[in-house]
């Protein structure tokens, strides 16, 4: 498929943000999203059809409220003489027996191979509904597009906590499907610019060190000569590994949110707006956010030969349950 280098468009846009407040259950924000939607020229039928297929991802308390918002909505607006337009109707609707192996095929396509492993084996019902009910049934109504309907789960599931496997194999199928990189960062800013609790850009999705995170972070470059300054954001109970800094101190400037900062063998701090932490060459630490608040902070390092860091391991779930935040 030939790469899309544009900017997402206004369609997908709207259901970008239809998609976070499906999942985040926000219904007063996703009612004036909707609204908005179907000013600039979404289709019921297109947002109806977006809300349907999050079930899969988002589940069915989350679907169904948000196709009650919709439903909801329309009245309001119909009441009140706005136009909004219905939009096509599926094609085609496919149940029973031919599900399943439309499904295959669809799944097999949208993915690149085929779609097989470890869990489906130990859980075939799972794979059953997937191929038969998700990719067979849902994905057999052609009012959105594969493009348009991965766009709608990477949304759902940036804006989802504890998902980032789900989220990173979604990537992936996005761009088997056109999605470039930068919409796939377009995406990950919309979805999160909101919680933004830095004074600095949130930046892009943290993508060349996600493997040393647990749970998301964004990275925003303010400076690169001779001291490199970056904006670093982190979702609720973010953190990154345990690491050592080599050849040159860091120094942390926490703009935003609640946090935490931890070296070996001393208790955590807890951070805020204003803090400042001076980490030493050769200091085993981690620092991250809190359980209920994103957390942002500059991190200055000198840019020089011989500068670089040692991963080590991840922050335990044990460990940072038991923090007390309690700024002092």
């Amino acid at each position: 498929m030939a790469e899309n280098t544009q900017e997402l468009s206004n369609k997908e846009m709207q259901l970008v943000t239809i998609s976070k407040y499906t999942a985040t259950g926000d219904q007063a924000k996703l009612k004036d999203a909707v609204n908005e939607a179907l000013d600039k020229g979404l289709t019921v039928n297109e947002v109806k059809d977006a809300m349907v297929q999050l079930y899969a991802y988002t589940g069915f308390p989350r679907s169904l409220n948000a196709l009650n918002v919709l439903m909801n909505t329309v009245n309001e607006r119909n009441a009140n003489g706005v136009a909004t337009e219905e939009g096509k109707a599926a094609a085609k609707t496919i149940l029973g027996a031919d599900a399943m192996a439309e499904g295959t095929k669809t799944q097999t396509e949208l993915v690149g191979g085929e779609v097989k492993g470890a869990l489906f084996d130990f859980a075939p019902a799972s794979d059953q509904y997937l191929k038969s009910h998700l990719f067979g049934d849902i994905f057999a109504s052609d009012v959105l597009n594969w493009r348009e309907r991965e766009i709608v789960t990477v949304a759902a599931l940036e804006a989802l906590s504890d998902v980032d496997s789900q989220l990173n194999a979604h990537r992936g199928i996005a761009k088997h499907n056109g999605v470039t990189d930068a919409q796939l960062k377009a995406i990950s800013k919309a979805v999160h610019d909101e919680n933004n609790v830095s004074p600095f850009p949130a930046g892009a999705f943290n993508e060349g060190y996600a493997q040393y995170f647990s749970g998301k972070s964004w990275l925003a470059p303010l400076n690169s000569e001779e001291v490199g300054i970056h904006n670093v954001t982190f979702e609720p109970t973010s953190r990154n590994d345990w690491h050592v800094h080599h050849g040159a101190s860091q120094i942390l400037v926490v703009v935003g949110g609640k946090g935490w900062y931890q070296e070996a063998g001393k208790p955590a701090q807890a951070l805020a707006a204003g803090d400042v932490v001076y980490i030493a060459p050769e200091i085993k630490h981690w620092h991250g956010a809190t359980a209920d608040s994103y957390f942002s902070h500059l991190a200055m390092t000198v840019q020089k030969e011989g500068v670089s860091v040692t991963w080590m391991e991840p922050v335990s779930d044990a460990e940072y349950k038991d923090l007390k935040w309690e700024h002092k």
